[in-house]
């Protein structure tokens, strides 16, 4: 790993030397990568970045020390300490999964599904990780009370400073969101047993990777939490927990909505997260849906009401 050289004079040769070493480290987007973490050293927006300014030594130090973490392959979000989601920033850092584009959709068709004025309903955003799901629909729709779980200590700590940090927004649409420590797959039976047949919205990305199927990219593989991924030998474990629990939450005519890998959509039978959804009995209207990338990433069904035997 070369080091950076003092030869360097504005900070567009600090951006392209950052960029050709990120490349060169197999980074998978460079260019934006140098660019954050430039923006990030000089304490300015990303767009504020005047590429002919000339360096003062103390910025190239400061960038150099980041992009040395970057090219060590440290994930761009714990170096520069937030993560976007939707209108939200989010701190994340070690003990918790970083929120993917892919989950943006999850949350945008829980909004759409709530509408924009969602009155009084209820919503449950289990394994809430960093909060993101929660927040982004405790923030865009009005009067909606949102309890989002987790279980992992560390994680549920990163959830509480980004619910702190984004009180506000929730007060200002006169909403609440209320954080609970608990395990997913039986949080019908504990934290949330005061909730049960009263829900109207269950949400969750879940862990949902098969424990043999480690990820090639080392920012998820050696960064996020291992027991925000992994899912058992199949990856449905959590899934088929959490059906039950969100089947006890649901009112008739409830809306799950989960998230899932690619290769647990519709196409996958009993792979899948719409044969788990089907087979529990609990649903119907079991519906996959792409991701932008038309790949099957969310399952959404629909709570039966119960059958009462007269017999």
């Amino acid at each position: 790993m070369s080091a950076w050289k003092p030869t360097v004079r504005t900070l567009r040769d600090l951006l392209v030397d950052g960029e050709r070493r990120l490349s060169k480290a197999g980074v998978p987007s460079p260019r934006v990568d140098a660019e954050l973490l430039l923006a990030h050293a000089l304490g300015v927006p990303r767009g504020r970045l005047f590429l002919s300014d000339p360096v003062e030594s103390s910025d190239g130090v400061r960038f150099e020390a980041l992009l040395i973490r970057r090219l060590a392959r440290v994930p761009l979000q714990h170096i520069l300490g937030e993560a976007p989601f939707r209108h939200l920033l989010l701190q994340v850092g070690r003990g918790v999964f970083v929120p993917r584009p892919e989950t943006e959709i999850v949350a945008e068709f829980v909004i759409a599904a709530l509408g924009r004025d969602g009155g009084s309903r209820v919503v449950v955003d289990l394994c809430t990780g960093s909060g993101a799901i929660a927040l982004a629909i405790a923030t865009e729709v009005q009067g909606v009370v949102v309890h989002a779980v987790e279980l992992e200590t560390a994680a549920l700590e990163w959830a509480a400073r980004n619910v702190e940090a984004h009180a506000g927004s929730v007060d200002g649409v006169g909403s609440q969101l209320h954080l609970h420590q608990g395990d997913a797959t039986m949080v019908h039976l504990g934290v949330l047993a005061s909730l049960v047949g009263k829900v109207d919205v269950v949400v969750s990305n879940p862990p949902y990777i098969p424990d043999d199927a480690v990820p090639r990219d080392p920012e998820v593989r050696d960064y996020d939490p291992p027991r925000a991924l992994y899912g058992g030998h199949d990856g449905l474990d959590v899934v088929r927990g959490l059906a039950i629990s969100a089947a006890s939450l649901l009112r008739p005519g409830g809306l799950l909505v989960i998230e899932h890998g690619d290769a647990q959509g519709e196409d996958s039978g009993a792979a899948g997260v719409p044969y788990v959804l089907r087979e529990s009995g609990s649903f119907s209207e079991v519906i996959d849906h792409p991701d932008l990338g038309g790949r099957d990433r969310m399952t959404s069904a629909s709570r039966v009401a119960e059958t009462v035997s007269h017999g």
